[in-house]
């Protein structure tokens, strides 16, 4: 009999293993946390500091910063979708075989602009070679790629915030996700605040295949039931594509398909069938960007109602900061720091309870202690856009 699977159930399941419905333990080790989420999304670090302080015991920034600069047993690098996330450094065989293996849905620079895949290939690896053993900012790499393949890759082709960057910058994102390149311990101080880059330490990427068996899986843990098209979403991959990577898995047994609020087509990894009965009750504050809000699907029930069109823009995640109550999206938020104080205003929809007021005082104590200021909390209209 096919499994059925009720939205509170798969809410309360993904909250549990987000350590959302209980923060992680004082001794779990931040990559642990960041593993959990399936990365924390960093373009912004504050706001990856603020996604796994919220959900652990007593980790404060500096302990995410100590993990990610000091130990390195975390990266920050360029992970799902092309973008900057902290991924634990245990896992970049995984992460670094299954991410270029993705087929991406992102749209192709124009003709005279993009690179073929032999060029690719060479500045792939005049990056790696240029960053081994050394630290080097964007304008330095950028110098030892066109010194290593020709001065095709420094053309300024490519149209990016009013300016032209060059044509070897297109590939760079590849780098991140293969191993080539991360950002570097010293990244943002010493060279006029400039983020600097090194090559992550060596290692053996798993085969690719294995590699999008397990991704999948991770994934169906963390965030499932998913479809293919939601798996694709969160990739940004082709829906094709994954709804074919879905097929092999299911034709070996590696996952298994259920019902989800009465709609078929929703996977689960094989085996992996307990959900807890009861609702995950209590507010919870998330940060741009969060993985929770970005992953969890179907949208139109994580923010339900008048949400769909507050914490979202034109239908996209991760924008502004969020305000769960009882696992959906009922609000957003704004911090803004002034000195040793910082402000956070938070915009519920609808009332809250007297319980709830009082638990929102919790939780932003908490954002401040992890991001070690004071903090004064105002109910109100958040008066800025996304992104802010």
């Amino acid at each position: 009999m096919t499994l059925r699977i009720s939205w509170n159930e798969a809410s309360a399941r993904r909250l549990q293993r987000q350590f959302l419905a209980n923060p992680a333990e004082r001794d779990t080790p931040v990559p642990d946390i960041v593993a959990a989420m399936l990365g924390a999304h960093a373009q912004v670090l504050s706001a990856a500091e603020l996604s796994v302080g919220v959900r652990a015991t007593g980790v404060t920034r500096d302990g995410v910063r100590g993990a990610l600069w000091e130990e390195r047993a975390l990266v920050k690098t360029y992970g799902p979708r092309g973008t900057v996330h902290l991924l634990p450094a245990a896992e970049l065989p995984l992460w670094s075989s299954a991410l270029p293996a993705v087929r991406s849905a992102a749209s192709q620079p124009a003709p005279d602009v993009r690179v073929s895949e032999e060029q690719a290939e060479r500045i792939l690896a005049a990056i790696a070679d240029a960053l081994d053993g050394t630290c080097l900012t964007l304008d330095e790499l950028g110098e030892q790629v066109v010194a290593r393949t020709g001065s095709w890759a420094g053309d300024l082709v490519m149209p990016a915030f009013q300016d032209l960057w060059p044509r070897w910058r297109q590939v760079m994102y590849r780098a991140g996700q293969s191993g080539a390149l991360c950002f570097a311990p010293d990244s943002g101080r010493g060279r006029g605040r400039r983020a600097t880059f090194t090559r992550p330490p060596r290692f053996t990427p798993l085969p690719a295949d294995e590699a999008l068996g397990e991704l999948v899986r991770r994934y169906l843990r963390a965030y499932g039931p998913a479809t293919p098209r939601t798996f694709a979403k969160w990739l940004a991959a082709k829906p094709g594509w994954a709804a074919e990577l879905f097929a092999r898995l299911a034709e070996a047994g590696a996952i298994e398909e259920v019902v989800f609020d009465g709609a078929g087509d929703w996977w689960i990894a094989a085996g992996d069938t307990d959900f807890p009965e009861e609702r995950v009750r209590g507010v919870r504050l998330l940060p741009y960007f969060d993985a929770y809000g970005i992953a969890a699907q179907p949208r139109e029930s994580l923010f339900p109602g008048d949400a769909y069109r507050r914490a979202l823009a034109g239908g996209q995640a991760g924008n502004y900061p969020l305000l769960l109550v009882d696992g959906v999206v009922a609000g957003v938020w704004h911090q803004r720091r002034r000195g040793r104080r910082t402000t956070v205003t938070v915009e519920p929809i609808g009332r809250l309870t007297g319980r709830q007021q009082r638990e929102l005082g919790e939780r932003v104590d908490r954002v401040g202690e992890v991001l070690g200021t004071a903090v004064e909390l105002v109910v109100g209209e958040v008066g800025v856009g996304p992104h802010a």
